[in-house]
């Protein structure tokens, strides 16, 4: 079956793009991926969406949005696109050995933070760790928190928390900034922020049942000596990494794998190939954000379809 459109991607963006094109009667194809909902179902609180006074958990905002796009007939598969052809139209997308084709495509796989790769990181994610200060910098008022990484996102987020935090460590691996030197003059200028050099992060301590992290274990990267670093809140800042692997000689990529749109819309550099999210945002990275570009690429993607009749 010859499909108008598919949506690769089930975060605010997937699920905008699909709600929109339901609208438009285009009966949009979604498909939810790995993690379905995306980086929000690791966010526990989102106070910053508008229409939602007392804020709502990430997973339930995402249930949301998947039911309002349900609601105009988006159909929703949890399937993973695991391979495409974008050369020919129509495109063909492949989950495992279904094929799927269809005349347009919406990307929307988005991007995921960086990790360290620790055993209680992800047990902790939402309960005192986090990878996002923009999300969850609010919820730290007056507390101790601390900033891991050294380029320009982790000097962003040490600065950024000071309107909250009474503390913040940064802590990284090596004695100098990678940041930018406005960046960095930012950083050393502001007096709730210290610099722990020469550190990584051995683990995460604390539980989910006792309210979360309690300290940080430290570890000197010139002498191997371990502390015990206490604190109400980490902040994972080493980088984002777009879910674009299976996009690499389809569509054209900047050097970190975003996709390229062209400016002031959704296009691709392949006609009727559309891209939302993350997945092309290298600056804003939010929720919103994200829905607006969802909401572009879906009316992008429309007016293409107008113009192949």
């Amino acid at each position: 079956m010859l499909e108008n459109v598919i949506i690769i991607g089930s975060g605010p963006a997937g699920f905008t793009a699909a709600l929109y094109a339901a609208r438009a009667n285009l009966k949009p194809l979604l498909f939810e991926g790995n993690q379905p909902g995306g980086q929000l179902t690791i966010t526990t609180d989102v106070e910053n969406y508008p229409g939602f006074v007392n804020g709502i958990m990430g997973p339930d905002l995402m249930n949301v949005f998947r039911e309002q796009a349900k609601r105009f007939g988006t159909r929703a598969l949890f399937e993973n696109i695991d391979k495409v052809d974008f050369s020919t139209r129509p495109f063909k997308l492949w989950s495992g050995d279904k094929k799927y084709e269809s005349n347009t495509v919406i990307l929307a796989t988005g991007a995921s933070a960086k990790l360290l790769g620790l055993e209680n990181e992800q047990k902790l994610m939402g309960h005192g760790v986090s990878a996002c200060a923009t999300c969850d910098g609010y919820f730290y008022k007056d507390k101790k928190v601390i900033v891991v990484g050294g380029g320009d996102s982790a000097a962003e987020e040490a600065t950024f928390l000071t309107k909250f935090a009474s503390e913040v460590v940064l802590v990284h691996r090596r004695d100098e900034l990678r940041a930018s030197k406005i960046m960095q003059d930012r950083v050393f200028q502001n007096p709730k922020i210290s610099l722990l050099w020469n550190s990584s992060i051995a683990d995460f301590m604390g539980d989910v049942e006792s309210g979360g992290l309690k300290s940080v274990k430290v570890k000197n990267t010139l002498d191997g000596s371990i502390s015990d670093l206490k604190c109400d809140g980490a902040f994972i800042a080493i980088g984002h990494k777009p879910n674009s692997s299976i996009f690499v000689d389809q569509i054209e990529l900047d050097k970190s794998g975003y996709v390229i749109t062209k400016s002031d819309s959704t296009l691709t550099s392949i006609p009727g190939i559309f891209a939302a999210g993350d997945l092309q945002d290298t600056v804003y990275r939010q929720a919103i954000t994200a829905a607006g570009s969802g909401c572009m690429a879906a009316m992008d993607a429309e007016k293409y379809l107008e113009s192949l009749h």
